[in-house]
C-alpha cells in the first residue's frame, strides 16, 4: 500500500510540475505585413531572437503576415495581437483617433517598443507609362494599396493634400504589397506606392522583371506636409540600388516602429527588447534594411506613443536612456 501510495504521489508531483511548466509557457504574436516587405522580416526576426531564449523565458513568438500598419494597431487594440510594426504617422493618428482611427477614437494605451528602419513613400511606375511626378498619376492605373496598410494610409493624405479621389485615376486597385510588382509587370496597372525600407524584394522584383523606374514624390504639397507633422522627413532612395534608376529619388518618409500597448506586461515586453539588443549584430544582419539601425536613435527617433514600462526598463539598464 504505501508504495501504491508512492508511486501516486510522485505521478501526482510530475504532473503538477508539467503543468506548472506548462502554465509559465507564454504566447506572443507580433503583426508584421505582406511576406515580400521589411515588416515581415522584422517580425520573423524579432520572434527568432526571442524563441531562442524559449527555454528561460517561457516565451514562444509567432510573427504572421498581416495587412500592415493600421491592421496591426487595430489588432492590437482588440487584444488580437500582443505587438506589431507599424509606420510612425499610423501610430500617431491611432494615439489621437485620427486618419483610419477616427472612428475608434483616441488611444491612449498605446505603446512604443523601440523604432526600426526609415521607411520611404515609394512611386514605381512602368518605364512607358510617362510617369515622371506624383502628378502624373492622374489618369492612370495605379495600386493604392490594400485598405488597412500603410501604403494606403500615406497616399489617401497625399491625396488628400491635393484635393484628389479615387476618381482622379483610371483605375484605384486595392493590391496587397506581395501582388503589386507582379501585377505592374503584368501590365495591370501602371503605376504602383509602397512605403518601405530599402533595399525592397519588392521594388527589386518590379525593377528588374520589367523595365521599371522610381519617381520623385515632392512639391509644395509634399513640402507642407514634412512641415506640419513631426514623423514625416524627407528622404531619397539611393541611385544604382535598383535596375533603372541610377540617380537619387527625392521622396518622403517615416519611422516603421515596434508597437505594443498597456495590455502586454512589463516583463514580456523586457524580455522582448533583450533578446533583440543583446542579439544587435545578429538582428542588422537579418536585412540590409537594418544596415543603419542604431541602439540610440532606435530608443528615441520616429516614436509616435510613450515607450512601454518595459522597454524603459531594459534601456536603462542599458544606459541607453536615464
Amino acid at each position: 500500500m504505501n508504495k501504491r501510495l508512492i508511486v501516486a504521489a510522485a505521478s501526482l508531483l510530475l504532473t503538477s510540475v508539467s503543468s506548472s511548466a506548462f502554465a509559465e509557457d507564454k504566447f506572443v504574436t507580433i503583426g508584421t505585413g505582406g511576406q515580400t516587405g521589411v515588416y515581415y522580416v522584422v517580425g520573423q526576426s524579432i520572434c527568432k531572437l526571442v524563441n531562442r531564449d524559449s527555454a528561460k523565458t517561457g516565451l514562444k513568438c509567432t510573427a504572421p503576415s498581416t495587412g500592415g500598419s493600421v491592421a496591426n494597431l487595430n489588432a492590437i487594440r482588440s487584444g488580437d495581437q500582443n505587438m506589431g510594426v507599424a509606420q510612425s504617422d499610423q501610430g500617431f493618428n491611432a494615439m489621437e483617433g485620427l486618419g483610419a482611427f477616427k472612428d475608434q477614437g483616441p488611444w491612449k494605451e498605446l505603446r512604443s517598443v523601440f523604432g526600426v528602419h526609415p521607411e520611404l513613400f515609394t512611386l514605381v511606375a512602368r518605364k512607358d507609362a510617362g510617369i515622371k511626378s506624383f502628378d502624373d498619376l492622374k489618369g492612370k492605373r495605379v495600386n493604392i494599396g490594400n485598405p488597412g496598410s500603410g501604403q494606403r494610409a500615406t497616399i489617401d493624405v497625399i491625396m488628400e493634400a491635393k484635393g484628389w479621389t479615387n476618381s482622379d485615376f483610371k483605375l484605384a486597385s486595392e493590391l496587397k504589397s506581395s501582388e503589386q510588382a507582379q501585377a505592374l509587370c503584368d501590365n495591370k496597372i501602371d503605376a504602383m506606392v509602397f512605403v518601405v525600407g530599402h533595399p525592397s524584394g519588392s521594388i527589386q522584383e518590379a525593377t528588374s522583371s520589367c523595365e521599371a523606374v522610381i519617381v520623385p514624390v515632392n512639391g509644395p504639397e509634399i513640402t507642407k506636409l514634412v512641415e506640419d507633422k513631426p514623423y514625416y522627413a524627407m528622404g531619397k532612395v539611393p541611385g544604382g540600388m535598383y535596375t533603372g534608376t541610377d540617380a537619387d529619388v527625392e521622396t518622403f518618409g517615416v519611422v516603421a516602429t515596434f508597437v505594443s500597448s498597456t495590455a502586454s506586461d512589463s516583463d514580456t515586453i523586457y524580455a522582448v527588447v533583450k533578446a533583440v539588443f543583446d542579439n544587435f549584430d545578429r538582428f542588422k544582419a537579418l536585412h540590409p534594411a537594418f544596415a543603419v539601425l542604431n541602439k540610440e536613435k532606435m530608443v528615441t527617433d520616429g516614436l509616435s506613443a510613450p515607450l512601454h514600462d518595459g522597454a524603459q526598463k531594459y534601456f536603462k539598464e542599458a544606459g541607453l536612456m536615464k
